[in-house]
């Protein structure tokens, strides 16, 4: 079976964090490889990022594409790892050409392009992956499937969070890159906290539980000194069979890193996960707890969950793990849409699940500026 080969747009600049953490991803399973890229803003600098990492430079995102299209360059589908204003464009150029995309989230700038790119993508029929890093880890896959299955019962209640300090001073007044475009509106949107982590606790919230939300009241704060965007973010929904969902983020907890979880209560039990503590899962029947561990020799996980495992109890699998199974999703859906033999993905987020974070964090904004008052999803 042929490698899959993957095009990067985005990640290479002074600084960036999450273009290596794909690199590595993408290679995890021996399956895919990074070859190709458009790794910067500016063409020169794009091609000697591309000179430094080794692979096939372009001097933008489009070059690569055409490229690809003329038969110059191999790909299978392409990384989008740009700040979050400049997610839609290359996204839009690789579906409207068939390729597929794994996007990093927020999907998009605007609830507006994200309606738009959510209709390309479903008339093209184009395997795209939204990449909420967390949806990976296995034990993650597996509550959302011990949820959906009744194991809890009906959901009443779902408590989300993402806690992190590392914005609890103004780090973006001091040339720190990756502050100075989440703090920066003309490149991270309308929402600082709750588009950059927020969201992974929406996700958290509804994609475990199956249920969406019908309206939230929010309140967000800009606690250090001359921050425009929220450092803040605290929510209040309805979710849409009548359970109550609270859904915070925070960047200014001094001492915590990342602090994503979840809790939900159901009529005959509850569920509990951490990210830091990411292979284990607790399930609370009231007369006794189950505690689940994460391995690949365990039997008591489905095939959609066990298959993307790789070692037995004890061995740590983790963050770039947890992002190489959702490359392993996408490599699923293009293998398979090919006639190719391939398990069957898991339902991580694709283009669904970016609108909803988008129109989440949209909602939210409007409620705050209200005064908490609520808003409908």
């Amino acid at each position: 079976m042929a490698k899959l080969k993957a095009g990067m747009i985005g990640g290479g600049g002074d600084g960036a964090f999450f273009g290596r953490v794909h690199e590595r991803a993408c290679s995890i399973d021996g399956t895919r490889e990074l070859v190709a890229g458009a790794l910067r803003s500016s063409p020169a600098s794009s091609l000697a990022a591309a000179e430094t990492w080794g692979i096939q430079g372009y001097e933008t995102y489009q070059d690569m594409i055409d490229a690809w299209k003329s038969g110059d360059l191999e790909l299978d589908y392409a990384i989008i790892t740009t700040p979050n204003h400049a997610h839609f464009a290359p996204a839009k150029a690789c579906v409207e050409a068939g390729l597929p995309v794994l996007c990093e989230k927020p999907m998009t700038f605007t609830l507006e392009e994200s309606e738009e790119l959510a209709a390309l993508v479903k008339e093209k029929n184009v395997p795209f992956v939204l990449a909420h890093t967390y949806t990976g880890h296995p034990m993650m896959m597996h509550a959302r499937e011990l949820v959906q299955t009744g194991k809890i019962g009906e959901v009443r209640k779902v408590v989300a969070w993402y806690t992190q300090g590392w914005l609890a001073t103004a780090l973006e007044g001091e040339d720190q890159q990756q502050a100075a475009w989440r703090t920066d509106p003309s490149r991270t949107g309308i929402s600082n906290c709750g588009g950059d982590i927020g969201t992974h606790a929406f996700v958290a919230a509804t994609w475990v539980s199956g249920l969406a939300l019908k309206r939230v009241s929010a309140r967000l704060n800009s606690f250090v000194k001359g921050r425009t965007l929220d450092d803040d973010f605290n929510v209040t929904a309805e979710m849409e069979n009548g359970a109550t969902a609270l859904i915070t983020a925070t960047q200014i907890a001094v001492g915590y890193r990342n602090d994503n979880g979840f809790r939900i209560h159901g009529t005959e039990g509850s569920i509990e996960w951490r990210q830091e503590q990411a292979e284990r899962l607790d399930v609370r029947t009231g007369e006794h707890d189950e505690i689940y561990w994460l391995g690949a020799n365990f039997s008591f996980f489905s095939e959609s969950v066990a298959s993307y495992q790789r070692v037995p109890a004890g061995h740590h699998e983790d963050f770039f793990e947890a992002l190489g199974n959702l490359h392993g999703t996408l490599e699923r859906q293009i293998r398979r849409s090919r006639g190719e033999d391939a398990p069957a993905p898991f339902p991580h987020p694709s283009v669904d699940e970016g609108v909803a974070g988008m129109r989440f964090v949209k909602a939210a904004v409007e409620s705050s500026k209200q005064d908490a008052a609520w808003v409908s999803m």
